[in-house]
């Protein structure tokens, strides 16, 4: 007769744990959230900002806010997305300082892996075969893009960006940025509506497909 195998156990390094852990003095757990998020935060505000050399001093700002106020977090949220929520207003504030314009970059736009959908609106478009003219039609289609996510509201632009680069669920986009989830879905409708309209002369030049 075999032994029941026991009940599966939260992982000692869970976001929640070490939290916890962190709250209750133990700075090596904080140490290995930052190690986990740290370039995943770096990357995002790097779409946000224009200086690169902004981008470390941002994060490390980011890591430090959340450290001081990390006794709030409850584990209600992902800590990723509570996370990300103190990003993005960490580099709103230094954007506002300096007077610079937030900037989706190129690389930035081939960045989601989420499944609710298919795929990515954009990966489905940005998919070729490796010769130079379809290289150089991917390059168009990637600028105009950007300059679409540029033109577009900052809520529209921040939920297209968490679900097609960041890859989060509606539910999580609607936590991060604290609106109901019908207000996600019809800012990611129209932020892909102002999308389409930019990139699809492109699309239907290069090959006939209609958005």
């Amino acid at each position: 007769m075999t032994t029941p195998s026991p009940a599966p156990q939260e992982p000692a390094d869970s976001d929640l744990r070490l939290v916890e852990r962190t709250v209750a003095g133990d700075q090596r757990a904080y140490e290995l959230l930052v190690i986990k998020y740290q370039r995943r935060i770096e990357r995002l505000v790097g779409r946000m900002v224009r200086d690169t050399d902004l981008v470390a001093d941002i994060t490390q700002e980011t890591f430090l806010r959340a450290y001081r106020a990390l006794h709030q977090f409850r584990g209600e949220a992902q800590f990723y997305t509570w996370l990300y929520r103190i990003a993005v207003n960490t580099a709103k504030k230094a954007l506002v300082d300096m007077k610079r314009n937030p900037v989706v970059t190129e690389s930035a736009l081939r960045g989601s892996n989420d499944s609710e959908d298919e795929t990515s609106f954009l990966d489905r478009e940005l998919i070729s075969d490796e010769t130079p003219e379809t290289v150089l039609a991917a390059q168009e289609i990637a600028a105009a893009v950007n300059a679409a996510m540029e033109a577009l509201p900052e809520d529209l632009r921040q939920a297209v960006t968490l679900r097609e680069i960041e890859g989060l669920s509606y539910e999580e986009i609607a936590v991060a940025m604290e609106c109901p989830i019908g207000t996600v879905r019809s800012r990611i409708f129209r932020a892909r509506e102002a999308i389409s309209a930019r990139v699809k002369p492109l699309l239907e030049k290069r090959s006939g497909k209609r958005w």
